[in-house]
Protein backbone atom coordinates (compact mmCIF):
# COMPACT_ATOMS: atom_id res chain seq x y z
CA UNK A 1 0.00 0.00 0.00
CA UNK A 2 1.35 3.69 -0.69
CA UNK A 3 0.81 6.49 1.36
CA UNK A 4 0.91 10.26 -0.04
CA UNK A 5 1.90 12.46 2.21
CA UNK A 6 1.13 16.46 1.33
CA UNK A 7 3.15 19.19 3.08
CA UNK A 8 2.81 22.91 3.19
CA UNK A 9 5.41 25.33 4.25
CA UNK A 10 4.56 28.47 5.29
CA UNK A 11 7.74 30.36 4.69
CA UNK A 12 7.86 33.49 7.06
CA UNK A 13 10.17 36.12 4.72
CA UNK A 14 10.20 39.43 5.97
CA UNK A 15 12.62 42.59 4.35
CA UNK A 16 14.10 43.15 7.38
CA UNK A 17 12.37 46.59 7.64
CA UNK A 18 11.27 48.03 10.86
CA UNK A 19 7.04 48.21 11.34
CA UNK A 20 5.13 49.38 13.77
CA UNK A 21 2.24 48.21 16.46
CA UNK A 22 -0.18 49.63 18.41
CA UNK A 23 0.60 49.58 22.33
CA UNK A 24 -2.94 47.88 22.50
CA UNK A 25 -1.79 44.84 20.28
CA UNK A 26 1.27 44.13 22.21
CA UNK A 27 0.07 44.17 25.94
CA UNK A 28 -2.79 44.56 28.07
CA UNK A 29 -3.17 46.31 31.68
CA UNK A 30 -2.53 43.79 34.76
CA UNK A 31 -5.99 43.51 37.06
CA UNK A 32 -8.33 43.80 33.35
CA UNK A 33 -9.26 40.55 32.84
CA UNK A 34 -11.78 38.37 31.94
CA UNK A 35 -13.71 36.06 34.20
CA UNK A 36 -14.57 32.45 34.33
CA UNK A 37 -18.07 31.71 35.16
CA UNK A 38 -20.03 27.87 35.35
CA UNK A 39 -23.88 27.10 36.28
CA UNK A 40 -25.81 24.06 36.27
CA UNK A 41 -29.29 23.91 34.75
CA UNK A 42 -31.71 21.87 32.58
CA UNK A 43 -32.32 22.07 29.08
CA UNK A 44 -36.09 21.44 28.08
CA UNK A 45 -38.33 20.68 25.11
CA UNK A 46 -36.22 17.91 23.26
CA UNK A 47 -37.63 15.15 20.84
CA UNK A 48 -36.84 12.41 22.76
CA UNK A 49 -33.03 12.38 23.13
CA UNK A 50 -32.19 13.60 27.07
CA UNK A 51 -31.05 12.29 29.45
CA UNK A 52 -31.71 9.03 31.35
CA UNK A 53 -29.42 9.50 34.45
CA UNK A 54 -31.08 9.55 37.72
CA UNK A 55 -29.09 12.62 38.88
CA UNK A 56 -31.22 14.37 36.07
CA UNK A 57 -34.73 13.41 36.96
CA UNK A 58 -33.36 14.57 40.42
CA UNK A 59 -32.72 17.82 39.18
CA UNK A 60 -36.11 17.61 37.34
CA UNK A 61 -37.95 16.84 40.51
CA UNK A 62 -36.46 19.28 42.77
CA UNK A 63 -37.25 22.32 40.20
CA UNK A 64 -40.87 20.91 40.08
CA UNK A 65 -40.91 21.19 43.94
CA UNK A 66 -39.32 25.10 44.34
CA UNK A 67 -42.61 25.59 41.97
CA UNK A 68 -44.84 24.04 43.91
CA UNK A 69 -45.25 20.84 42.34
CA UNK A 70 -45.69 18.10 44.86
CA UNK A 71 -43.76 14.93 43.44
CA UNK A 72 -44.30 11.50 45.63
CA UNK A 73 -41.24 10.57 47.26
CA UNK A 74 -39.40 8.31 45.32
CA UNK A 75 -40.98 8.82 42.07
CA UNK A 76 -39.01 9.28 39.10
CA UNK A 77 -40.00 11.58 36.14
CA UNK A 78 -38.33 9.53 33.43
CA UNK A 79 -38.48 12.15 30.85
CA UNK A 80 -36.62 11.94 28.11
CA UNK A 81 -37.19 16.08 26.70
CA UNK A 82 -35.12 16.97 29.39
CA UNK A 83 -31.03 17.51 29.69
CA UNK A 84 -29.09 18.10 32.49
CA UNK A 85 -26.22 20.59 31.41
CA UNK A 86 -23.52 22.58 32.26
CA UNK A 87 -23.49 26.04 31.43
CA UNK A 88 -19.81 28.35 31.11
CA UNK A 89 -19.05 31.58 30.20
CA UNK A 90 -16.89 34.41 30.10
CA UNK A 91 -17.59 37.89 31.99
CA UNK A 92 -15.49 40.70 29.88
CA UNK A 93 -13.87 43.41 32.00
CA UNK A 94 -16.06 46.52 32.26
CA UNK A 95 -19.55 44.42 32.08
CA UNK A 96 -22.29 46.18 34.30
CA UNK A 97 -25.62 44.70 35.64
CA UNK A 98 -27.69 44.97 32.17
CA UNK A 99 -25.37 43.85 29.57
CA UNK A 100 -25.67 40.30 28.45
CA UNK A 101 -22.91 37.70 27.36
CA UNK A 102 -22.90 34.86 25.34
CA UNK A 103 -22.94 31.05 26.94
CA UNK A 104 -22.10 27.59 25.75
CA UNK A 105 -23.74 24.88 26.74
CA UNK A 106 -22.44 21.26 27.29
CA UNK A 107 -24.50 18.22 28.07
CA UNK A 108 -23.51 16.43 31.35
CA UNK A 109 -25.26 12.73 30.91
CA UNK A 110 -25.79 10.74 28.38
CA UNK A 111 -28.35 12.81 26.18
CA UNK A 112 -28.31 12.25 22.28
CA UNK A 113 -28.77 15.37 21.07
CA UNK A 114 -29.81 19.27 22.73
CA UNK A 115 -30.73 20.24 19.43
CA UNK A 116 -33.90 22.38 19.71
CA UNK A 117 -33.94 22.52 23.25
CA UNK A 118 -34.22 25.39 25.86
CA UNK A 119 -32.34 26.27 28.51
CA UNK A 120 -34.18 26.98 31.65
CA UNK A 121 -33.00 30.00 34.34
CA UNK A 122 -29.77 29.03 35.69
CA UNK A 123 -27.27 31.01 37.84
CA UNK A 124 -23.45 31.25 36.81
CA UNK A 125 -21.27 31.63 40.20
CA UNK A 126 -17.26 32.67 39.66
CA UNK A 127 -14.54 31.18 41.99
CA UNK A 128 -15.38 33.00 44.77
CA UNK A 129 -19.05 31.31 44.70
CA UNK A 130 -21.29 34.28 43.73
CA UNK A 131 -23.62 34.71 41.17
CA UNK A 132 -22.60 37.00 38.47
CA UNK A 133 -25.47 36.36 35.83
CA UNK A 134 -28.60 34.60 35.17
CA UNK A 135 -28.60 32.59 31.79
CA UNK A 136 -31.64 31.45 29.84
CA UNK A 137 -32.74 30.91 26.38
CA UNK A 138 -33.03 28.78 22.98
CA UNK A 139 -29.81 26.71 22.05
CA UNK A 140 -28.38 27.19 18.46
CA UNK A 141 -26.64 23.75 17.98
CA UNK A 142 -24.79 23.08 14.85
CA UNK A 143 -24.73 19.40 15.09
CA UNK A 144 -26.88 17.07 14.43
CA UNK A 145 -27.86 12.79 14.64
CA UNK A 146 -29.78 10.42 12.76
CA UNK A 147 -30.83 6.51 14.16
CA UNK A 148 -31.72 3.49 12.56
CA UNK A 149 -34.22 0.82 14.09
CA UNK A 150 -31.16 -1.41 13.20
CA UNK A 151 -28.69 0.64 16.27
CA UNK A 152 -26.61 2.14 13.43
CA UNK A 153 -26.52 5.83 13.67
CA UNK A 154 -24.78 9.18 11.68
CA UNK A 155 -23.78 12.35 13.76
CA UNK A 156 -22.66 15.21 11.62
CA UNK A 157 -20.33 17.42 14.36
CA UNK A 158 -21.61 17.59 17.77
CA UNK A 159 -25.11 17.84 18.96
CA UNK A 160 -24.31 17.22 22.86
CA UNK A 161 -23.49 21.20 23.23
CA UNK A 162 -24.49 24.48 22.04
CA UNK A 163 -24.68 28.03 22.39
CA UNK A 164 -26.97 31.13 23.45
CA UNK A 165 -25.98 34.06 21.55
CA UNK A 166 -26.38 36.93 24.82
CA UNK A 167 -28.01 34.01 26.75
CA UNK A 168 -26.77 35.28 30.43
CA UNK A 169 -28.05 38.78 31.73
CA UNK A 170 -25.05 40.55 34.27
CA UNK A 171 -26.44 40.35 37.66
CA UNK A 172 -23.00 41.71 39.60
CA UNK A 173 -19.86 43.61 38.49
CA UNK A 174 -16.34 42.98 39.34
CA UNK A 175 -13.74 45.27 40.21
CA UNK A 176 -10.96 45.82 38.55
CA UNK A 177 -7.35 47.16 39.32
CA UNK A 178 -7.77 49.89 36.61
CA UNK A 179 -8.50 53.03 39.40
CA UNK A 180 -6.52 51.55 41.95
CA UNK A 181 -3.24 53.49 42.67
CA UNK A 182 -1.01 55.72 41.61
CA UNK A 183 0.11 53.67 38.25
CA UNK A 184 -0.61 50.80 36.25
CA UNK A 185 1.34 48.20 34.72
CA UNK A 186 1.08 46.89 31.10
CA UNK A 187 2.00 42.70 30.56
CA UNK A 188 3.72 41.78 27.29
CA UNK A 189 1.83 39.06 25.29
CA UNK A 190 4.79 38.21 24.43
CA UNK A 191 7.85 38.77 26.64
CA UNK A 192 10.86 40.12 25.15
CA UNK A 193 13.38 42.43 26.68
CA UNK A 194 13.68 44.69 23.60
CA UNK A 195 10.18 44.96 23.03
CA UNK A 196 9.44 46.13 27.07
CA UNK A 197 12.32 48.78 26.60
CA UNK A 198 11.01 50.54 23.68
CA UNK A 199 7.82 50.56 25.06
CA UNK A 200 9.05 52.54 27.90
CA UNK A 201 11.11 55.07 25.78
CA UNK A 202 8.01 55.61 23.66
CA UNK A 203 6.17 56.58 26.90
CA UNK A 204 8.84 58.38 28.00
CA UNK A 205 9.19 60.27 24.40
CA UNK A 206 5.37 61.11 24.72
CA UNK A 207 4.56 62.05 28.24
CA UNK A 208 7.60 63.07 29.20
CA UNK A 209 10.37 61.40 31.20
CA UNK A 210 10.10 58.86 34.11
CA UNK A 211 6.69 57.94 33.35
CA UNK A 212 7.58 54.22 32.73
CA UNK A 213 9.67 52.23 34.05
CA UNK A 214 10.70 48.40 32.59
CA UNK A 215 10.12 46.53 35.16
CA UNK A 216 11.50 43.27 33.05
CA UNK A 217 10.83 41.07 30.01
CA UNK A 218 7.04 41.10 30.39
CA UNK A 219 5.89 43.47 32.00
CA UNK A 220 5.98 48.06 32.04
CA UNK A 221 4.98 50.29 35.14
CA UNK A 222 3.56 53.72 34.16
CA UNK A 223 2.56 56.11 36.50
CA UNK A 224 -0.89 57.56 35.58
CA UNK A 225 -3.24 60.24 37.15
CA UNK A 226 -5.78 58.89 40.17
CA UNK A 227 -8.82 60.99 38.93
CA UNK A 228 -10.81 58.23 36.62
CA UNK A 229 -11.68 61.50 33.93
CA UNK A 230 -7.92 61.85 33.42
CA UNK A 231 -6.89 58.33 33.49
CA UNK A 232 -9.36 56.98 30.57
CA UNK A 233 -7.82 59.28 27.97
CA UNK A 234 -4.33 58.92 29.59
CA UNK A 235 -4.81 55.31 28.74
CA UNK A 236 -6.90 55.84 25.55
CA UNK A 237 -3.21 57.88 24.35
CA UNK A 238 -0.80 55.26 25.53
CA UNK A 239 -3.08 52.60 23.59
CA UNK A 240 -2.46 54.11 20.85
CA UNK A 241 1.04 54.78 20.59
CA UNK A 242 3.46 53.12 18.05
CA UNK A 243 6.36 51.26 18.06
CA UNK A 244 8.71 48.54 16.79
CA UNK A 245 8.64 45.12 18.91
CA UNK A 246 12.02 42.83 19.21
CA UNK A 247 12.00 39.99 16.37
CA UNK A 248 11.01 37.03 17.47
CA UNK A 249 13.70 34.54 18.06
CA UNK A 250 14.88 32.32 15.35
CA UNK A 251 12.43 29.11 16.00
CA UNK A 252 11.18 26.20 13.49
CA UNK A 253 7.39 24.80 14.08
CA UNK A 254 6.52 21.21 12.83
CA UNK A 255 3.05 19.75 12.79
CA UNK A 256 3.71 15.93 13.53
CA UNK A 257 0.29 15.48 12.42
CA UNK A 258 -0.24 17.53 9.94
CA UNK A 259 3.11 18.02 8.43
CA UNK A 260 3.25 21.77 8.25
CA UNK A 261 6.18 23.21 8.94
CA UNK A 262 7.19 27.03 9.53
CA UNK A 263 10.60 28.45 9.63
CA UNK A 264 11.15 31.73 10.84
CA UNK A 265 13.00 34.79 9.45
CA UNK A 266 16.40 34.08 11.91
CA UNK A 267 16.72 30.28 11.13
CA UNK A 268 20.93 30.17 10.39
CA UNK A 269 22.70 26.96 10.00
CA UNK A 270 26.58 26.33 10.27
CA UNK A 271 28.65 24.11 8.01
CA UNK A 272 27.28 20.84 7.70
CA UNK A 273 27.03 17.96 5.44
CA UNK A 274 23.53 16.42 4.88
CA UNK A 275 22.93 12.66 3.15
CA UNK A 276 19.33 11.85 2.20
CA UNK A 277 17.77 8.75 1.08
CA UNK A 278 14.64 7.66 0.39
CA UNK A 279 13.16 3.93 0.54
CA UNK A 280 9.83 3.08 -0.37
CA UNK A 281 8.36 -1.02 -0.13
CA UNK A 282 5.45 -1.61 -2.40
CA UNK A 283 2.86 -4.33 -1.37
CA UNK A 284 0.19 -5.64 -3.65
CA UNK A 285 -2.14 -8.35 -3.50
CA UNK A 286 -3.08 -10.56 -6.31
CA UNK A 287 -5.65 -13.23 -5.61
CA UNK A 288 -5.52 -16.91 -7.66
CA UNK A 289 -8.58 -18.83 -8.01
CA UNK A 290 -8.03 -22.73 -8.10
CA UNK A 291 -11.03 -24.51 -9.96
CA UNK A 292 -11.53 -28.33 -9.01
CA UNK A 293 -12.00 -30.72 -11.83
CA UNK A 294 -15.34 -31.62 -12.95
CA UNK A 295 -17.23 -33.85 -11.41
CA UNK A 296 -14.19 -33.97 -8.61
CA UNK A 297 -16.73 -32.69 -5.72
CA UNK A 298 -14.07 -30.30 -4.81
CA UNK A 299 -14.29 -26.83 -3.60
CA UNK A 300 -13.12 -23.72 -5.62
CA UNK A 301 -10.40 -22.05 -3.34
CA UNK A 302 -9.09 -18.36 -4.02
CA UNK A 303 -5.55 -18.33 -3.16
CA UNK A 304 -3.61 -14.30 -1.98
CA UNK A 305 -0.44 -14.12 -4.33
CA UNK A 306 1.05 -10.80 -2.67
CA UNK A 307 4.15 -9.08 -4.57
CA UNK A 308 6.59 -6.84 -2.63
CA UNK A 309 8.71 -4.35 -4.31
CA UNK A 310 11.56 -2.32 -2.55
CA UNK A 311 13.00 0.75 -4.34
CA UNK A 312 15.61 2.53 -2.99
CA UNK A 313 16.46 5.52 -4.01
CA UNK A 314 19.95 7.09 -4.75
CA UNK A 315 21.29 8.77 -1.44
CA UNK A 316 21.86 12.67 -2.28
CA UNK A 317 24.35 14.68 -0.17
CA UNK A 318 24.14 18.39 0.03
CA UNK A 319 26.14 21.23 1.84
CA UNK A 320 24.72 23.75 4.09
CA UNK A 321 27.68 26.61 4.21
CA UNK A 322 28.02 29.03 6.93
CA UNK A 323 25.03 31.17 7.79
CA UNK A 324 22.75 29.32 5.41
CA UNK A 325 19.46 31.63 5.31
CA UNK A 326 15.96 30.50 5.18
CA UNK A 327 15.63 30.74 1.46
CA UNK A 328 18.84 28.70 0.64
CA UNK A 329 17.62 25.72 3.56
CA UNK A 330 14.24 25.27 1.83
CA UNK A 331 15.16 25.09 -1.34
CA UNK A 332 18.28 22.42 -0.70
CA UNK A 333 15.80 20.44 0.97
CA UNK A 334 13.01 20.59 -2.17
CA UNK A 335 16.02 19.76 -4.62
CA UNK A 336 16.10 16.26 -2.98
CA UNK A 337 12.30 16.02 -2.77
CA UNK A 338 12.42 15.15 0.73
CA UNK A 339 9.58 14.76 2.13
CA UNK A 340 7.64 16.25 5.19
CA UNK A 341 8.76 13.53 7.25
CA UNK A 342 12.44 13.44 5.76
CA UNK A 343 12.29 17.35 6.38
CA UNK A 344 11.88 16.58 10.31
CA UNK A 345 14.47 14.13 10.52
CA UNK A 346 17.19 16.52 8.69
CA UNK A 347 15.84 18.98 11.25
CA UNK A 348 16.29 17.21 14.25
CA UNK A 349 19.43 15.96 13.15
CA UNK A 350 20.96 19.04 12.70
CA UNK A 351 19.51 20.27 15.96
CA UNK A 352 21.39 17.28 17.42
CA UNK A 353 24.55 18.06 15.60
CA UNK A 354 24.71 22.07 17.17
CA UNK A 355 24.64 23.00 13.33
CA UNK A 356 20.85 24.44 13.49
CA UNK A 357 20.62 27.87 15.31
CA UNK A 358 17.28 27.95 16.34
CA UNK A 359 14.97 26.40 18.56
CA UNK A 360 12.87 23.25 16.89
CA UNK A 361 9.37 23.28 18.75
CA UNK A 362 6.79 19.49 17.35
CA UNK A 363 3.60 20.35 17.92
Amino acid sequence: MKFKVFVAFALIMSSGMAYAERVKDLASIAGVRNNQLIGYGLVVGLNGTGDKTKFTGQSLRNMLVEMGINIPPGTDPKSKNVAAVSVHADLPPFMKPGQTIDITVSSLGDAKSLRGGSLLMTPLKGADGQIYAMAQGNLIVGGFGADAADGSRVTVNIPSAGRVPNGATVERAVRNALNVGDSIILNLHSPDFTTASRLSDAINHTLGKNTAFSMDASSVKVNAPRDPNQRVPFLSLIENLELSPGEAPARVVVNSRSGTVVIGQHVRVSPAAVTHGNLSVTISANPEVSQPEPFSQGQTVVTPNYDINITEENSRMFVFNPGVSLDEIVRAVNQVGAAPGDLVAILEALKQAGALKADLVVI
